[in-house]
């Protein structure tokens, strides 16, 4: 089975893509346009939009060559059942948590805001895992849909650094998953923050997991998409199939 290389911090490591997934968090609307969340919490909204760029890039790599994408959004249902009293509670309360805002109720399950981005939204055969708490791990079926198709590495990119993607990481060494977060994939609204959180992942000799950038892993995985990799695509395609 094909290996590829992915320059990384601390070390470079070799990838076997068919048991590698993509996945991306929480690039909605709520956290990255005016009027949502981020916003209502006092936030610069523009200081993500760097992350979406590189995004695309390793998002449209990663499809071409058949990649499992998974996209998570946070959010609670319209009840707010399933959101602890002290997170809703936080703020101002005419922004909280289920407040109505420009992009309808905020981080609620269903509305506008709660959506995806147009610039990443996901294809219709792309999972989505709706999470109720910052980790992608917490209360969803997450995991579950890794194991059945045999993943054990994560390429992880998007928003915040230091809240949603640094919890999904920790949640998923625990579980023994790699994990390489894409630097320029992922942004927070304070850069101090965004740096801090990527120096803790690759501590200790990547204690947490990797850190790389993503231009890097576009060129590996474009370069498995020319004709001569036809092949190897399809042994992805027949791989996964048998995994189900």
């Amino acid at each position: 089975m094909p290996l590829v290389t992915v320059e990384a911090e601390p070390a470079q490591l070799s990838v076997e893509i068919d048991r590698a997934a993509l996945v991306i968090i929480d690039m909605q609307r709520d956290f990255l346009e005016a009027g949502g969340f981020g916003e209502a919490l006092g936030n610069d909204v523009s200081c993500l939009q760097a992350a979406v760029a590189p995004c695309r890039a390793v998002l449209g790599a990663a499809r071409s060559l058949g990649m499992l994408v998974i996209h998570t959004r946070e959010g609670h249902r319209p009840d707010l059942s399933d959101a602890p009293p002290f997170k809703v509670e936080r703020g101002d309360p005419k922004n909280r948590i289920g407040a109505r805002g420009p992009m309808g109720r905020i981080l609620i399950r269903g509305e506008p805001g709660h959506d995806i981005i147009p610039e990443l939204y996901p294809l219709a055969d792309e999972p989505v895992i709706d999470k109720p708490g910052k980790g992608a791990f917490y209360q969803t079926d997450l995991e579950l849909m890794l194991r059945n198709r045999g993943i054990d590495t994560l390429f992880v990119g998007g928003v915040t650094t230091e809240v949603c993607v640094n919890t999904t990481v920790r949640e998923a060494n625990d579980r023994g998953f790699r994990c390489i977060v894409l630097s320029d994939c992922c942004a927070s609204y304070f850069p101090e923050f965004h740096q801090a959180g990527l120096a803790m992942i690759k501590a200790q000799g990547g204690i947490f997991g990797s850190v790389a950038l993503s231009l890097p892993l576009v060129e590996v995985l474009t370069a498995l998409v020319e004709p001569s990799a036809t092949h190897f695509r399809a042994g992805i395609a027949n791989n996964r199939s048998a995994r189900y």
